[in-house]
């Protein structure tokens, strides 16, 4: 017979469970996939098919940002950039493992002339091939590839969910080389980077999760003990409060997750700092020690913000929509009161554009009220009301989306407010 599953919460006092039901409404309200059709950011289309997402121009400039954000700190932090294919031969995801441990994740296999390829799952072994192509040197260590590549598993129709679960993605992959000596400032390193990062876009509570070695598992033990205590110390010296979790790494390594909670409090994991005894054994990597011998290198995996659409997912629930100015695709709404204030307001957007801020103009034949109406309903965060005294003084009428309305000022004045807040990320 059918089971049915029944789900049942208990509380201590009456303020728990008002508290909870407000949050259940609340996840309501901000589901990414009803105010990503809000708001026109993307959408998911059965004739292109389930789990595959369509980003919209709105979307795609959210993306875009956050892309260049996240680039720019990359290239700040001495990372280099790695691009690489969709697909790759059998004979690669047999040498890495997936075939092995990760095929019902994976699309079945294209024949390219009398050999099969396979979509990639993951990026690590093209990576692992990067660092392969050329002899490496202790000097040369640590390496750091980043690359923001797409990748495709096989997930069960029942599982997908807006942007949270789909069947492509782009992974923000890193992947960290180093030398046994370098590795307790290496952890340091990648963890600080993920927490600025992460608090960057507006997360301030950050909790960590320390997995170590499981009963099986590959690679020495000394080398396991190494890692974890690494790890551990990294985050004693971080301050971050962390959850060890006994024995729940992965086979081929301990790991360090960082789970996030938003503006309701739900945690979100997001970033995973992973060490891989595994893959460089698989691969064979090695450097020159000062010794002339080789050596093999530890291997750090890190997904910062894991995918772009999960994490774009979790920021649309966050904010409810209501992005801070630096990532909103419309900056400011510029409406004009009559049609004779026209020329005034397309001269004001044009030195708005010239500043640097995105910005549209209403000139739709609709009345103020609506115009600013329609502007908070799509979260665009100032509105600029333009009449004749703000025509004739060189000003705009500035309102917020939250109601507030600060009144008249000066262009100048407006542009550099609007510059402090994209600076500080508020």
């Amino acid at each position: 017979p059918m089971l049915q599953r029944i789900y049942g919460t208990a509380w201590s006092k009456p303020e728990e469970l008002k508290d909870y039901l407000w949050r259940l409404e609340e996840a309501k309200k901000r589901d990414h996939r009803k105010i990503g059709q809000e708001l026109d950011l993307f959408s998911v289309n059965e004739e292109v098919g389930a789990g595959l997402v369509l980003w919209h121009p709105k979307g795609a400039r959210i993306r875009k940002l956050i892309e260049d954000f996240w680039s720019q700190e990359h290239v700040n932090n001495d990372y280099d950039f790695v691009y690489t294919p969709h697909i790759g031969k059998a004979q690669l995801w047999e040498t890495s493992g997936h075939l092995g441990f990760y095929k019902d994740n994976m699309y079945s296999p294209v024949d390219i002339e009398g050999q099969q390829y396979f979509l990639k799952p993951m990026n690590c072994p093209f990576h692992l091939h990067i660092y392969k192509s050329s002899m490496r040197s202790y000097r040369d260590l640590p390496i750091r590839y980043a690359e923001e590549g797409t990748v495709y598993r096989y997930e069960r129709s029942g599982v997908l969910h807006g942007l949270m679960r789909v069947r492509g993605f782009t992974q923000d992959d890193a992947h960290h080389f180093c030398r046994p000596d370098q590795m307790p400032e290496e952890i340091d390193f990648v963890l600080n980077f993920s927490l600025n990062i992460l608090r960057s876009f507006g997360f301030s509570e950050i909790h960590a999760y320390l997995s170590t070695r499981p009963e099986k598992s590959v690679g020495d033990p000394a080398m396991w003990e190494a890692a974890e205590v690494a790890l551990k110390d990294s985050l004693d010296r971080s301050g971050l409060e962390y959850d060890v979790d006994a024995g729940g790494g992965a086979f081929y390594g301990p790991k360090i997750d960082l789970k996030v909670k938003d503006a309701i409090g739900r945690e979100w994991q997001l970033s995973t700092i992973q060490f891989d005894f595994n893959e460089p054994e698989r691969f064979d990597l090695t450097y020159i020690g000062e010794d002339g011998q080789p050596h093999r290198p530890y291997m750090i995996h890190r997904a910062l913000l894991g995918s772009l659409e999960r994490f774009f997912g979790v920021l649309v629930e966050h904010y409810a929509g209501a992005f801070p100015v630096w990532l909103s695709p419309v900056q400011a709404a510029l409406i004009p009161i009559a049609d004779r204030h026209l020329d005034y307001v397309r001269q004001v957007a044009a030195e708005l554009k010239k500043a640097g801020l995105r910005v549209m103009v209403d000139d739709r034949p609709e009345r103020m009220n609506a115009k600013i109406r329609d502007a908070q309903n799509q979260k665009i965060p100032y509105m600029l009301v333009i009449g004749d005294k703000e025509q004739e003084g060189g000003q705009v009428a500035l309102r917020l989306r939250n109601g507030e309305n600060p009144g008249p000022m000066p262009v100048a004045d407006f542009i550099a407010r609007a510059h402090q807040e994209i600076a500080a990320k508020s």
